[in-house]
């Protein structure tokens, strides 16, 4: 049995029994829960392995061959993304077991979430256009339940405004997968490719690529279409809040843009300039605007939520800078953001769980009740600012460096001082929530939730100090995947395997 289809099947299996473990013994629930994304983890480490003897691996679902059969096709961009998503559901999980404490139909919880887990793992890895946007719709419906698993009003209004802003992306999405096979008479990633090299650069072919572009900007949070994110993290549970910001949105809208960008319509900066060019405006307009937004919020959530609007943009400058060490640098940010972002929304779930507040004006004097919450904060935030060695610095530089090598040093520039303003937000939480003293009776986190937290803070830590192994088998392969382009479907049709 190939192991490819275990990233979706196993927490798609796991969502249906769920129900059934929690009518044998409630804590089976968290328990299985856990471990299927723990076992996850360690089959995405196996993938790493994979991709470095193979460049790619595809699985004929029925074992039919493509592009008569879907197939799933996993290459070392797919191997990257499902690690961190491994990654983040698994310390989710761990926090969640305290943190759910005071909420009811805690089973329901656990299969929505596996439902959101099987839908990332699936976009990341499937070879059809169709079964994407599938898989897509999944794991969205998934998410905007678990935004309103509290049922307040105030969580209810954040559900639904994310459940409309999310299906009009994915209705787009739907109808510009619809076009795009009137004209090319397939759904397979590969065969698409194909058929778009003998259409060209036509009006139809950026018709379809803008309207891709729209959706997935939709689903990354992007500004302008970011109005969902300030409401829909603050209202989610903190687990959900952390999978939403730290991987959600990158896969929804990052991953899905680039496969399609680079590998799909096999775009390249030197043959298309003005799209890049687009891609970096879109970049610095999310990282200015909603940096700026950041440094007027009150709430230890929300500021946390706008902050996400503003990182996800270094990503998007990454790839338009589209070169060798900008790609590298988005990728690299994929991988630092979701550790960065997952573990201070997990600082929030923290402080929530023990104060029953996120108003940065009435928290103060944590730092000395909840130093693992304090320091945790503190490692993210540093990482999430570029502070060396940790692995946020790496990210940062390669995207300058990237800017350098293609000519652009204001944009190099732009970035280092773009960083200052990430600083000034973060350093509101600090001085407000953890350096502000005031007598607190306040208890320490429980210890499953601050196990979630240290769990990332050691990644930070030892992806920085050991950057280079992980520039050499995990992220530079990656990139090698995306600026290979058009060359993916060739390596689908090559490669196609049915036992590995």
């Amino acid at each position: 049995m190939s192991f490819i289809p275990l990233f979706f099947a196993l927490p798609l299996i796991t969502a249906f029994l769920i129900p059934i473990l929690g009518k044998i013994f409630k804590p089976l629930i968290w328990i299985v829960s856990t471990l299927v994304s723990f076992v996850l983890f360690i089959i995405s480490l196996y993938g790493i392995a994979v991709t470095q003897e193979i460049p790619m691996v595809v699985y004929k679902m029925g074992n039919w061959p493509p592009p008569l059969g879907i197939v799933m096709a996993f290459d070392s961009f797919s191997a990257v993304t499902v690690f961190v998503i491994s990654i983040i559901s698994f310390t989710s999980c761990l926090f969640s077991y305290r943190f759910l404490s005071r909420y009811t139909g805690q089973w329901k919880f656990y299969t929505l979430l596996m439902l959101v887990i099987a839908g990332m793992m699936g976009i990341s890895i499937t070879g059809d256009l169709f079964n994407m946007f599938v898989f897509l719709e999944i794991a969205a419906i998934a998410s905007y339940a678990l935004v309103a698993f509290g049922i307040d009003a105030k969580e209810l209004e954040a559900a639904f405004k994310y459940m409309v802003m999310g299906e009009i992306g994915g209705l787009t999405f739907l109808l510009s997968i619809a076009l795009l096979y009137a004209k090319t008479s397939t759904l397979n990633l590969a065969d698409i490719s194909y058929s778009l090299q003998v259409v060209g650069h036509t009006p139809f072919f950026w018709m379809i690529l803008g309207m891709m572009l729209f959706a997935f900007s939709i689903k990354a949070g992007l500004v302008p279409f970011h109005s969902w994110v300030p409401d829909a993290y603050p209202a989610a549970p903190a687990p959900i809040s952390s999978l939403l910001a730290g991987i959600c949105t990158k896969v929804f809208g990052i991953y899905t843009m680039a496969r399609i960008i680079f590998n799909v319509f096999g775009l390249t900066r030197a043959h298309d300039p003005m799209f890049f060019n687009i891609l970096i405006g879109m970049g610095l307009l999310s990282i200015a605007f909603a940096g700026l937004t950041a440094l007027n919020q009150t709430d230890y959530k929300r500021l946390l939520a706008f902050s996400s609007i503003s990182q996800v943009g270094y990503i998007l400058i990454g790839f338009g800078i589209g070169n060798f060490y900008g790609i590298v640098g988005a990728i690299f940010y994929i991988l630092a953001h979701g550790f960065a972002k997952g573990l201070l929304f997990l600082t929030s779930g923290s402080v929530v769980y023990a104060t029953s507040t996120s108003d940065l004006k009435k928290l103060a004097g944590l730092g000395e009740r909840m130093p693992t919450t304090a320091w945790s904060f503190r490692f993210g935030g540093l990482s999430l600012v570029g502070i060396p060695p940790l692995v946020g610095f790496f990210a940062k530089l390669f995207i300058i460096l990237g800017a350098i090598k293609a000519g652009f040093l204001w944009l190099a520039v732009l970035a280092i001082l773009l960083s200052i303003l990430t600083l000034a937000y973060l350093l509101k939480i600090e001085n407000s929530v953890f350096m502000k003293k005031r007598k607190s009776d306040t208890k320490r986190a429980p210890f499953t939730m601050r196990i979630g937290m240290v769990f990332l803070v050691v990644l930070i830590v030892i992806i920085g100090i050991g950057f280079q192994p992980v520039m050499d088998f995990i992220v530079g392969p990656a990139a090698h995947a995306l600026l290979r382009g058009v060359e993916y479907a060739n390596l689908v049709f090559s490669h196609v395997l049915v036992n590995f």
